[in-house]
Protein backbone atom coordinates (compact mmCIF):
# COMPACT_ATOMS: atom_id res chain seq x y z
CA UNK A 1 0.00 0.00 0.00
CA UNK A 2 1.37 3.40 -0.89
CA UNK A 3 1.69 6.07 1.77
CA UNK A 4 -1.27 8.43 1.59
CA UNK A 5 -0.98 11.86 3.08
CA UNK A 6 -2.27 15.35 2.82
CA UNK A 7 -0.29 18.06 1.11
CA UNK A 8 -0.74 21.78 1.32
CA UNK A 9 -2.02 21.62 -2.27
CA UNK A 10 -4.59 18.88 -1.55
CA UNK A 11 -5.87 20.81 1.49
CA UNK A 12 -6.00 24.02 -0.55
CA UNK A 13 -8.07 22.22 -3.21
CA UNK A 14 -10.41 20.87 -0.51
CA UNK A 15 -10.96 24.32 1.01
CA UNK A 16 -11.57 25.82 -2.45
CA UNK A 17 -14.03 23.02 -3.27
CA UNK A 18 -15.91 23.79 -0.06
CA UNK A 19 -16.06 27.51 -0.81
CA UNK A 20 -17.42 26.86 -4.31
CA UNK A 21 -19.72 23.85 -3.85
CA UNK A 22 -20.69 23.40 -0.19
CA UNK A 23 -23.58 25.43 1.20
CA UNK A 24 -23.27 23.89 4.65
CA UNK A 25 -26.54 22.00 4.89
CA UNK A 26 -26.13 18.77 6.85
CA UNK A 27 -28.36 16.50 4.79
CA UNK A 28 -27.48 17.94 1.39
CA UNK A 29 -23.74 18.46 1.76
CA UNK A 30 -22.30 16.13 4.42
CA UNK A 31 -21.38 13.20 2.18
CA UNK A 32 -19.86 15.37 -0.56
CA UNK A 33 -17.89 17.32 2.04
CA UNK A 34 -16.60 14.18 3.76
CA UNK A 35 -15.73 12.50 0.48
CA UNK A 36 -13.62 15.51 -0.54
CA UNK A 37 -12.12 15.64 2.96
CA UNK A 38 -10.91 12.04 2.53
CA UNK A 39 -9.53 12.87 -0.92
CA UNK A 40 -7.55 15.76 0.58
CA UNK A 41 -5.76 13.17 2.73
CA UNK A 42 -4.80 11.01 -0.24
CA UNK A 43 -7.68 8.53 -0.24
CA UNK A 44 -9.73 7.80 -3.36
CA UNK A 45 -12.81 8.70 -1.32
CA UNK A 46 -14.46 7.88 2.01
CA UNK A 47 -16.03 4.60 0.93
CA UNK A 48 -12.89 3.53 -0.91
CA UNK A 49 -10.96 4.07 2.34
CA UNK A 50 -13.40 1.74 4.13
CA UNK A 51 -15.67 4.31 5.78
CA UNK A 52 -19.44 3.94 6.04
CA UNK A 53 -21.93 6.78 5.59
CA UNK A 54 -25.13 6.82 7.68
CA UNK A 55 -24.23 3.93 9.98
CA UNK A 56 -27.36 2.81 11.87
CA UNK A 57 -26.89 2.96 15.63
CA UNK A 58 -29.64 1.19 17.60
CA UNK A 59 -31.07 2.89 20.69
CA UNK A 60 -28.95 6.00 20.20
CA UNK A 61 -31.83 8.47 19.94
CA UNK A 62 -33.45 10.07 22.97
CA UNK A 63 -36.53 7.91 22.35
CA UNK A 64 -34.56 4.69 21.97
CA UNK A 65 -34.92 4.52 18.18
CA UNK A 66 -32.24 3.99 15.56
CA UNK A 67 -30.04 6.99 14.83
CA UNK A 68 -27.50 7.34 12.04
CA UNK A 69 -23.87 8.37 12.41
CA UNK A 70 -22.75 10.48 9.46
CA UNK A 71 -19.44 8.65 9.01
CA UNK A 72 -17.88 5.62 10.70
CA UNK A 73 -14.35 4.53 9.79
CA UNK A 74 -13.16 1.39 11.57
CA UNK A 75 -9.56 0.52 10.79
CA UNK A 76 -7.39 -2.42 11.77
CA UNK A 77 -4.36 -1.38 13.83
CA UNK A 78 -5.11 2.31 13.27
CA UNK A 79 -7.42 4.76 15.01
CA UNK A 80 -11.13 4.28 14.39
CA UNK A 81 -12.98 7.51 13.57
CA UNK A 82 -16.54 8.78 13.95
CA UNK A 83 -17.57 12.03 12.25
CA UNK A 84 -20.84 13.75 13.04
CA UNK A 85 -21.79 16.61 10.74
CA UNK A 86 -24.04 19.53 11.62
CA UNK A 87 -25.27 22.40 9.47
CA UNK A 88 -23.16 25.54 9.05
CA UNK A 89 -23.51 27.89 11.98
CA UNK A 90 -24.71 25.25 14.45
CA UNK A 91 -23.17 25.32 17.91
CA UNK A 92 -21.17 22.08 18.03
CA UNK A 93 -21.19 22.05 21.82
CA UNK A 94 -24.92 21.24 21.69
CA UNK A 95 -24.18 18.01 19.77
CA UNK A 96 -21.48 16.60 22.03
CA UNK A 97 -24.04 14.36 23.79
CA UNK A 98 -25.12 12.82 20.50
CA UNK A 99 -21.53 11.88 19.63
CA UNK A 100 -20.97 10.48 23.12
CA UNK A 101 -24.15 8.36 22.85
CA UNK A 102 -23.03 7.01 19.48
CA UNK A 103 -19.61 6.08 20.83
CA UNK A 104 -21.09 4.06 23.67
CA UNK A 105 -23.01 1.95 21.13
CA UNK A 106 -20.14 1.32 18.70
CA UNK A 107 -17.74 -1.59 18.71
CA UNK A 108 -14.93 -0.92 18.44
CA UNK A 109 -15.36 2.43 20.10
CA UNK A 110 -13.79 5.21 18.04
CA UNK A 111 -10.44 6.59 19.11
CA UNK A 112 -11.25 9.94 17.51
CA UNK A 113 -14.55 11.77 17.13
CA UNK A 114 -14.99 14.85 14.98
CA UNK A 115 -17.95 17.19 15.28
CA UNK A 116 -18.05 19.42 12.22
CA UNK A 117 -20.33 22.23 11.02
CA UNK A 118 -18.51 22.73 7.68
CA UNK A 119 -16.56 25.67 9.13
CA UNK A 120 -15.02 24.08 12.24
CA UNK A 121 -13.68 20.68 13.24
CA UNK A 122 -13.91 19.81 16.95
CA UNK A 123 -11.72 16.78 17.57
CA UNK A 124 -12.24 14.53 20.58
CA UNK A 125 -10.45 11.52 21.96
CA UNK A 126 -12.82 10.03 24.54
CA UNK A 127 -10.04 7.76 25.83
CA UNK A 128 -7.99 10.79 26.93
CA UNK A 129 -10.28 13.76 27.46
CA UNK A 130 -14.00 13.16 27.57
CA UNK A 131 -15.71 16.53 27.90
CA UNK A 132 -13.45 18.95 26.04
CA UNK A 133 -12.18 18.81 22.45
CA UNK A 134 -8.48 18.10 22.03
CA UNK A 135 -8.56 20.71 19.31
CA UNK A 136 -10.85 23.07 17.41
CA UNK A 137 -9.75 23.89 13.89
CA UNK A 138 -11.38 26.21 11.40
CA UNK A 139 -11.63 25.06 7.79
CA UNK A 140 -9.43 27.91 6.58
CA UNK A 141 -6.73 26.96 9.13
CA UNK A 142 -6.34 23.37 7.88
CA UNK A 143 -3.18 24.35 5.93
CA UNK A 144 -1.31 25.21 9.11
CA UNK A 145 -2.71 22.32 11.14
CA UNK A 146 -2.07 19.21 9.03
CA UNK A 147 -0.22 17.51 11.90
CA UNK A 148 -3.49 17.46 13.86
CA UNK A 149 -5.14 15.20 11.27
CA UNK A 150 -2.45 12.51 11.08
CA UNK A 151 -5.13 10.00 12.12
CA UNK A 152 -6.64 10.50 8.64
CA UNK A 153 -3.50 9.04 7.09
CA UNK A 154 -1.90 5.61 7.16
CA UNK A 155 0.84 6.50 9.61
CA UNK A 156 1.83 5.55 13.14
CA UNK A 157 2.85 9.17 13.81
CA UNK A 158 0.75 10.68 16.56
CA UNK A 159 -1.38 13.73 15.81
CA UNK A 160 -0.47 17.01 17.52
CA UNK A 161 -3.30 18.67 19.41
CA UNK A 162 -3.31 22.10 21.05
CA UNK A 163 -5.54 21.18 24.03
CA UNK A 164 -4.22 17.71 24.91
Amino acid sequence: MSIMEATRESIYQFVQYCKQHIQGKERADAQSFLNEFFKAFGHAGAKQAGATFELPIPKASSRGHISYADLWWPRDRLATLLIEMKSRGENLHRHYGQAWDYCKQLNPQPKYVILCNFDEFWIYDFEIQVDTPLDKIRLEDLYERLETFRFMEFTAEAPVFKNN
